[in-house]
């Protein structure tokens, strides 16, 4: 390497060697860690993360955080998966079945850390739940990033606006931007046509049943169930619980006088068993939704944030107003 001296050195011997000198630091290659939009910075649910290359050993747990990473052509950074709560898109099946299940419901620890991630992706805040040792905070202890989908943060509502947010923030952890945009652009889409046809529709009063007995464990005014629910030409009538899903009474479900019942279907009761429980409540025979027998039916996959829910806002406005 030259060092610059005071001796003067003809300028036609001086440039052959000054070019002989920086050619090498001219031609460096990249460094392969650095991989293009990166080191990306995200703020989930109160945990700031740097990601300074894609993570390539993901696990999710949980169904709709699965089809995120579905719908965005990332089952190959999965190296397991976790938790359905009903069917998988026909869609993502053959992507789906090329990916480990490590746990009918939730994986152990154990089981977890066996799988080697270096990204846990979970759908709901039970999957971060730290007695069982899954929680953030140990999972950041082994070196392990993790992500709630948004829905679960402690606070603030689900919108479309955050649906959207979740599927590019995903998108550019692991890299792929452009497949984030591509689908938000056709999210949009569909869902401004539902909005076109249902112009002017007056809103039905909406009641959200997914379980319960002496209670009934329904659909609040902050998860992205509320908002489907607005969408479809619908009035949640329990918007005003404080959270995504949470119990009420059936005096109240009596009192508010709900149009239209939206049975969430998943898990081991069927959707006519609880049908079959609503309509031979003597206490509901006055609610219009009994009185009238109208039911709409939704896989619980639909109604939670994911990518499901711009096609299931249309699935849901058919039911409300068939009309349209």
């Amino acid at each position: 390497m030259l060092t610059r001296r005071r001796s003067p050195l003809p300028a036609l011997v001086l440039l052959p060697l000054l070019a002989a000198c920086s050619a090498p630091a001219a031609q460096q290659p990249p460094d392969p860690k650095a991989a293009p939009g990166f080191p990306y910075t995200v703020a989930n649910c109160g945990v700031q993360t740097t990601y300074q290359a894609p993570p390539r050993r993901a696990v999710t747990m949980n169904q709709h955080v699965t089809e995120v990473m579905l719908a965005l052509g990332l089952e190959k950074s999965l190296v397991g998966t976790a938790y359905l709560d009903d069917r998988v898109l026909p869609a993502y099946k053959k992507a789906y079945d090329s990916v480990p299940v490590l746990a009918k419901e939730y994986p152990s620890k154990e089981a977890l850390l066996a799988a080697g991630p270096d990204f846990v992706y979970g759908g709901y805040a039970s999957a971060f739940d730290a007695k069982a040792g899954r929680g953030r905070d140990d999972l950041k202890a082994a070196g392990i990033s993790t992500r709630l989908n948004t829905e679960y943060c402690p606070s603030g509502a689900s919108s479309l606006t955050d649906l959207y947010r979740e599927v590019d923030e995903v998108a550019r952890t692991f890299g792929v931007p452009e497949r984030g945009r591509k689908w938000t652009a056709e999210a949009r889409k569909t869902v401004a046509a539902t909005e076109r046809r249902l112009k002017d529709v007056p809103p039905v009063s909406v009641f959200v049943y997914d379980s319960g007995d002496k209670t009934a464990f329904t659909a609040g005014g902050t998860g992205i169930g509320n908002e489907l629910i607005t969408r479809a030409g619908g009035r949640n009538v329990f918007a005003d619980l404080a959270k995504p899903f949470g119990d009420a009474t059936w005096e109240q479900v009596v009192a508010r006088r709900p149009d239209v019942i939206v049975i969430y279907d998943y898990g081991s009761t069927t959707v006519e068993q609880k049908k079959k429980r609503l309509l031979e409540d003597p206490a509901l025979r006055d609610v219009p939704a009994i009185r009238n027998q109208r039911f709409a039916v939704m896989p619980l996959s639909d109604t939670v944030l994911g990518v499901r829910v711009p096609a299931a806002v249309d699935k849901l406005a058919a039911q409300l107003h068939p009309d349209r």
